[in-house]
């Protein structure tokens, strides 16, 4: 297992990679070519700079997240297939580079969705929180606004400007797409990208949509247990993997996480940990990591990641904004930070557990 964490890049990270060096135990960086949209090849020479940035502060790449899929994929436009021989020819020059795990997701139109950004906690911190009924009653094509007010600044991954200045064309092509469709372009898609996964090792480990059911009436395919079986059945090559992502899957207190872990030995190839508050059907609030300040037993989360075998890269997922932090919601350093300690903590004690 390697501990990791989430970097955006110079020029649109404000966490410098030598503070992230100094977190013990982390070895890696989860990062991306921030400014490339959906269709556009990746370049050698860009992924051989991110590596050297990490590489110069004692890092290394631990996987991408993410090579973004596009609409014409998504939503089977006539140009998908072009889309995809792009995407093959980044895969390409990604495993040339020696490069072995990229995150992606297939939630149409919106990447992961929240109704508040900066929710006041009772300690003094803020953070990400969704309600079911403050979403029912939003316009989408106003929620541009509404993150750009509350983003302290920073343009948010999956919320980019130039992505939401088209939505109501984005929605009217995926008018035709429901859940059925969209799976259907899923399985065309990952069965097109499989040889190249196959030459170079690059496990494709998908993310949960977040959060996990329907939003703004868009179908969502990849949910609980059932959904993601269906989907490793659909494509059956152990390079098609998921992201186990806690909070995901975790907005649906139905969804017995070290459970679902346990039934994907194999085919979980990268995890986000973190933890989230319950408050009511439809209504949570991200927490700390640490198990008692949410709903998930993150213990219990550890100990089966550990049964299963799981040896990829790991990393804290959203944090509280604490101490004065402004950074990009979800995202700043401290409380990854001390995530990524108490996630340490969790795992030496199993170990030492484990050889008693």
């Amino acid at each position: 297992m390697k501990m990791t964490f989430r970097w955006f890049g110079t020029g649109h990270d404000p966490i410098p990679l030598a503070h992230i060096r100094q977190i013990p135990g982390c070895v890696g960086v989860i990062t991306t070519l921030y400014d490339k949209q959906p269709g556009e090849t990746w370049e050698r020479d860009r992924i051989r700079a991110l590596k050297k940035d990490a590489a110069d502060n004692g890092l290394e790449i631990s996987g991408i997240e993410s090579v973004n899929v596009s609409d014409a994929i998504k939503a089977a436009l006539s140009d998908r297939d072009r889309d995809i021989e792009t995407y093959i020819k980044t895969l390409d020059m990604l495993g040339s580079e020696g490069i072995r795990m990229v995150c992606y997701n297939f939630m149409p139109v919106f990447d992961w969705t929240r109704s508040e950004l900066a929710r006041p906690r009772s300690d003094g911190s803020s953070v990400l929180a969704y309600d079911q009924e403050r979403i029912d009653g939003i316009d989408p094509e106003t929620m541009l606004a509404d993150m750009d007010s509350a983003s302290n600044g920073f343009m948010l991954p999956g919320w980019e400007p130039e992505r939401m200045a088209r939505i109501k064309e984005l929605f009217q092509l995926y008018r035709d797409v429901d859940s059925e469709r969209l799976l259907e372009n899923l399985a065309y898609f990952l069965r097109a990208i499989m040889p190249v996964c196959d030459k170079w090792g690059i496990d494709m480990a998908i993310h949960p949509d977040d959060p996990a059911w329907p939003v703004f009436g868009l179908p969502r395919i990849v949910t609980g247990k059932e959904s993601i079986h269906r989907l490793l059945k659909a494509v059956d090559n152990p390079h098609n993997g998921v992201t186990l992502c806690t909070g995901s899957l975790g907005s649906n207190p139905a969804n017995d996480i070290p459970d679902i872990i346990r039934s994907l030995k194999g085919r979980v190839h990268f995890a986000h940990l973190r933890n989230v508050k319950h408050r009511s059907p439809g209504k949570f609030e991200e927490a700390a990591h640490l198990s008692e300040d949410g709903s998930l037993d993150m213990y219990e989360i550890a100990r089966a990641l550990r049964d299963i075998g799981f040896d990829g890269p790991l990393r804290p997922d959203h944090g509280r904004m604490i101490w004065g932090e402004k950074g990009m919601p979800g995202y700043g350093l401290y409380d990854r930070a001390l995530g990524i300690a108490y996630l340490n903590g969790l795992f030496e004690a199993i170990d030492r557990e484990g050889r008693r």
